[in-house]
Protein backbone atom coordinates (compact mmCIF):
# COMPACT_ATOMS: atom_id res chain seq x y z
CA UNK A 1 0.00 0.00 0.00
CA UNK A 2 1.26 3.35 -0.85
CA UNK A 3 0.62 6.25 1.44
CA UNK A 4 1.57 9.82 1.19
CA UNK A 5 1.28 12.52 3.94
CA UNK A 6 2.54 16.08 4.44
CA UNK A 7 5.06 15.07 7.61
CA UNK A 8 6.42 18.16 9.13
CA UNK A 9 6.07 20.09 6.45
CA UNK A 10 7.27 18.10 3.88
CA UNK A 11 5.53 15.84 1.08
CA UNK A 12 6.29 12.07 2.22
CA UNK A 13 5.54 9.21 0.16
CA UNK A 14 5.86 5.41 1.84
CA UNK A 15 5.53 2.21 1.22
CA UNK A 16 3.80 -0.66 3.43
CA UNK A 17 3.69 -4.21 2.59
CA UNK A 18 0.23 -6.38 2.72
CA UNK A 19 1.80 -8.38 5.13
CA UNK A 20 2.19 -5.63 6.88
CA UNK A 21 -1.02 -3.89 7.49
CA UNK A 22 -2.60 -7.47 7.65
CA UNK A 23 -0.40 -8.84 10.38
CA UNK A 24 1.12 -6.19 12.22
CA UNK A 25 -1.00 -2.68 11.73
CA UNK A 26 -4.08 -3.29 11.67
CA UNK A 27 -4.24 -6.20 14.84
CA UNK A 28 -2.21 -3.25 16.74
CA UNK A 29 -5.41 -1.07 16.14
CA UNK A 30 -7.59 -3.47 17.65
CA UNK A 31 -5.88 -4.25 20.18
CA UNK A 32 -5.69 -0.14 20.98
CA UNK A 33 -8.84 -0.29 20.39
CA UNK A 34 -10.59 -2.65 22.92
CA UNK A 35 -7.87 -1.27 25.67
CA UNK A 36 -9.42 1.80 25.58
CA UNK A 37 -12.61 0.31 25.95
CA UNK A 38 -11.94 -1.61 28.74
CA UNK A 39 -10.22 1.35 30.57
CA UNK A 40 -13.09 3.91 29.73
CA UNK A 41 -11.34 6.74 29.06
CA UNK A 42 -8.15 8.20 26.96
CA UNK A 43 -5.44 5.89 26.32
CA UNK A 44 -1.65 7.20 25.43
CA UNK A 45 0.73 5.06 23.61
CA UNK A 46 4.59 5.82 23.15
CA UNK A 47 6.67 5.12 19.69
CA UNK A 48 10.36 5.39 20.05
CA UNK A 49 12.63 4.55 17.00
CA UNK A 50 15.39 5.80 16.14
CA UNK A 51 16.17 9.33 13.94
CA UNK A 52 14.74 8.38 10.21
CA UNK A 53 12.97 4.77 10.89
CA UNK A 54 10.26 6.38 9.46
CA UNK A 55 7.93 6.69 12.98
CA UNK A 56 6.54 10.00 11.88
CA UNK A 57 4.98 8.40 8.74
CA UNK A 58 4.26 4.84 10.55
CA UNK A 59 2.17 6.88 13.10
CA UNK A 60 0.18 9.45 10.39
CA UNK A 61 -0.19 6.37 8.55
CA UNK A 62 -2.15 4.13 11.53
CA UNK A 63 -4.09 7.24 12.17
CA UNK A 64 -5.16 7.15 8.56
CA UNK A 65 -6.40 3.21 8.71
CA UNK A 66 -7.52 3.56 11.98
CA UNK A 67 -10.17 5.94 10.00
CA UNK A 68 -10.77 3.93 7.18
CA UNK A 69 -11.33 0.66 8.80
CA UNK A 70 -14.60 -0.55 10.17
CA UNK A 71 -14.82 -1.39 14.26
CA UNK A 72 -11.62 0.59 15.08
CA UNK A 73 -11.62 3.60 17.48
CA UNK A 74 -9.72 6.63 15.58
CA UNK A 75 -6.34 7.70 16.79
CA UNK A 76 -4.52 10.61 16.75
CA UNK A 77 -0.82 10.81 16.21
CA UNK A 78 1.21 13.47 17.66
CA UNK A 79 5.08 14.03 18.19
CA UNK A 80 8.06 14.95 20.06
CA UNK A 81 9.53 17.38 17.86
CA UNK A 82 7.64 20.53 18.46
CA UNK A 83 9.65 20.08 22.46
CA UNK A 84 12.53 21.12 20.54
CA UNK A 85 14.00 23.89 22.34
CA UNK A 86 13.94 27.22 19.64
CA UNK A 87 16.91 28.04 17.62
CA UNK A 88 17.94 30.80 19.44
CA UNK A 89 17.72 29.22 22.59
CA UNK A 90 19.96 26.64 20.83
CA UNK A 91 22.51 29.16 19.35
CA UNK A 92 22.65 31.24 22.80
CA UNK A 93 23.50 27.84 24.82
CA UNK A 94 26.72 25.50 24.47
CA UNK A 95 27.42 22.00 25.51
CA UNK A 96 30.73 19.67 25.86
CA UNK A 97 31.73 17.33 23.21
CA UNK A 98 34.56 15.20 22.45
CA UNK A 99 35.95 17.87 24.89
CA UNK A 100 34.98 21.06 22.83
CA UNK A 101 32.72 23.88 23.97
CA UNK A 102 30.19 24.00 21.19
CA UNK A 103 26.89 25.67 20.42
CA UNK A 104 24.06 23.49 21.10
CA UNK A 105 22.84 23.99 17.89
CA UNK A 106 25.00 21.66 16.56
CA UNK A 107 23.56 18.85 18.55
CA UNK A 108 20.25 20.12 17.76
CA UNK A 109 18.09 16.72 17.74
CA UNK A 110 19.73 15.24 20.73
CA UNK A 111 18.15 14.93 24.30
CA UNK A 112 19.91 17.83 25.96
CA UNK A 113 18.07 19.92 22.65
CA UNK A 114 14.61 19.46 24.16
CA UNK A 115 12.64 21.03 26.47
CA UNK A 116 11.81 17.55 28.67
CA UNK A 117 10.10 19.77 31.42
CA UNK A 118 7.56 21.31 29.13
CA UNK A 119 7.23 18.00 27.01
CA UNK A 120 6.57 15.81 30.73
CA UNK A 121 4.43 18.31 31.71
CA UNK A 122 2.05 18.27 28.55
CA UNK A 123 2.41 14.32 28.64
CA UNK A 124 1.07 14.20 31.76
CA UNK A 125 -2.25 16.60 30.22
CA UNK A 126 -2.55 14.24 27.89
CA UNK A 127 -2.78 11.17 29.55
CA UNK A 128 -5.40 12.57 32.17
CA UNK A 129 -7.65 12.88 29.45
CA UNK A 130 -7.50 16.75 29.41
CA UNK A 131 -7.79 18.77 25.93
CA UNK A 132 -5.05 20.71 25.33
CA UNK A 133 -2.48 22.31 22.64
CA UNK A 134 0.55 20.23 21.47
CA UNK A 135 3.21 22.13 19.30
CA UNK A 136 4.68 20.72 16.11
CA UNK A 137 8.11 21.02 14.49
CA UNK A 138 8.06 22.22 10.98
CA UNK A 139 11.11 21.19 8.98
CA UNK A 140 11.29 24.09 6.49
CA UNK A 141 10.72 26.47 9.30
CA UNK A 142 13.29 25.24 11.88
CA UNK A 143 11.45 25.94 14.96
CA UNK A 144 8.18 24.92 16.84
CA UNK A 145 4.70 26.03 16.48
CA UNK A 146 3.24 25.88 20.10
CA UNK A 147 -0.29 24.81 20.56
CA UNK A 148 -0.71 24.05 16.73
CA UNK A 149 -2.32 20.65 17.64
CA UNK A 150 -5.52 19.98 19.82
CA UNK A 151 -5.45 17.05 21.65
CA UNK A 152 -9.31 15.91 21.66
CA UNK A 153 -8.86 12.27 20.69
CA UNK A 154 -9.38 9.15 22.68
CA UNK A 155 -6.40 7.47 21.67
CA UNK A 156 -2.96 9.33 21.16
CA UNK A 157 -0.10 7.75 19.44
CA UNK A 158 2.76 9.56 20.10
CA UNK A 159 6.15 8.88 18.36
CA UNK A 160 9.56 10.16 18.89
CA UNK A 161 13.27 8.81 19.39
CA UNK A 162 14.07 8.95 23.22
CA UNK A 163 10.24 8.22 24.45
CA UNK A 164 11.64 4.90 25.53
CA UNK A 165 14.98 6.02 27.32
CA UNK A 166 16.42 4.53 30.35
CA UNK A 167 17.78 7.72 31.22
CA UNK A 168 16.93 10.29 34.21
CA UNK A 169 13.65 12.17 33.35
CA UNK A 170 13.38 10.68 30.17
CA UNK A 171 12.47 7.27 31.98
CA UNK A 172 9.63 8.61 33.92
CA UNK A 173 7.48 9.47 30.91
CA UNK A 174 6.55 5.66 30.91
CA UNK A 175 4.75 6.44 33.58
CA UNK A 176 2.00 7.71 31.66
CA UNK A 177 1.72 5.65 28.82
CA UNK A 178 -1.08 2.64 28.69
CA UNK A 179 0.82 0.73 25.97
CA UNK A 180 4.54 1.65 24.54
CA UNK A 181 5.79 0.28 20.70
CA UNK A 182 9.22 0.16 19.63
CA UNK A 183 10.89 -0.05 16.64
CA UNK A 184 14.49 -1.07 15.89
CA UNK A 185 16.37 -0.59 12.44
CA UNK A 186 20.26 -1.28 10.84
CA UNK A 187 22.38 1.34 11.62
CA UNK A 188 23.70 1.62 8.51
CA UNK A 189 20.25 1.47 7.04
CA UNK A 190 19.53 4.16 9.04
CA UNK A 191 22.24 6.52 8.44
CA UNK A 192 21.80 6.51 4.40
CA UNK A 193 18.33 8.00 5.30
CA UNK A 194 19.68 10.62 7.28
CA UNK A 195 22.14 11.66 4.31
CA UNK A 196 19.63 11.80 2.43
CA UNK A 197 17.36 13.54 4.54
CA UNK A 198 19.98 16.13 5.23
CA UNK A 199 21.37 16.22 1.29
CA UNK A 200 18.34 16.77 0.19
CA UNK A 201 16.57 19.67 2.67
CA UNK A 202 19.98 21.64 3.04
CA UNK A 203 20.58 20.91 -0.82
CA UNK A 204 24.50 20.41 0.67
CA UNK A 205 26.39 18.03 -1.39
CA UNK A 206 26.84 14.37 -0.02
CA UNK A 207 30.03 14.49 1.69
CA UNK A 208 28.58 17.69 3.64
CA UNK A 209 25.64 15.89 4.92
CA UNK A 210 27.52 12.80 5.77
CA UNK A 211 29.41 14.45 8.09
CA UNK A 212 26.86 16.75 9.61
CA UNK A 213 24.99 13.22 10.24
CA UNK A 214 28.40 11.45 11.20
CA UNK A 215 28.77 14.30 13.89
CA UNK A 216 25.69 14.82 15.21
CA UNK A 217 23.15 12.13 14.00
CA UNK A 218 24.73 8.76 14.43
CA UNK A 219 25.30 9.31 18.38
CA UNK A 220 21.57 10.22 18.27
CA UNK A 221 21.22 6.68 16.49
CA UNK A 222 23.42 4.74 19.50
CA UNK A 223 21.72 6.74 22.10
CA UNK A 224 18.19 5.20 21.32
CA UNK A 225 19.70 2.24 20.09
CA UNK A 226 21.62 1.03 23.18
CA UNK A 227 19.51 2.95 26.25
CA UNK A 228 16.14 2.10 25.30
CA UNK A 229 13.98 -0.20 26.66
CA UNK A 230 11.64 -2.63 25.27
CA UNK A 231 8.17 -2.11 24.39
CA UNK A 232 5.01 -4.16 24.96
CA UNK A 233 5.45 -4.68 21.12
CA UNK A 234 8.55 -4.77 19.17
CA UNK A 235 9.02 -4.16 15.74
CA UNK A 236 12.24 -4.00 13.56
CA UNK A 237 12.20 -1.94 9.98
CA UNK A 238 13.63 -3.83 7.08
CA UNK A 239 16.10 -2.09 4.65
CA UNK A 240 13.35 -2.20 2.11
CA UNK A 241 11.19 -0.32 4.52
CA UNK A 242 9.21 -2.83 5.60
CA UNK A 243 8.28 -4.16 9.51
CA UNK A 244 8.32 -7.22 10.77
CA UNK A 245 8.01 -8.15 14.93
CA UNK A 246 11.28 -8.87 16.83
Amino acid sequence: MEYTACINGMDVTARYTDESVSTIFLPLLRHLTELQKERGRRILVLLAAPPAAGKSTIVSFLEYLSRTEDGITPIQSIGMDGFHHYQDYLGEHTVVKNGEEIPMARVKGSPISFDLELMTQRIRQVSSGESCGWPEYNRRLHNPRDNAISITGSIILLEGNYLLLDRPGWSELRQYADYTIRISADKNDVRERLVQRKAGSTGWPREQAEAFVDFSDMDNVDEVTEHSVPGDLNLRMLSDGSYVKE
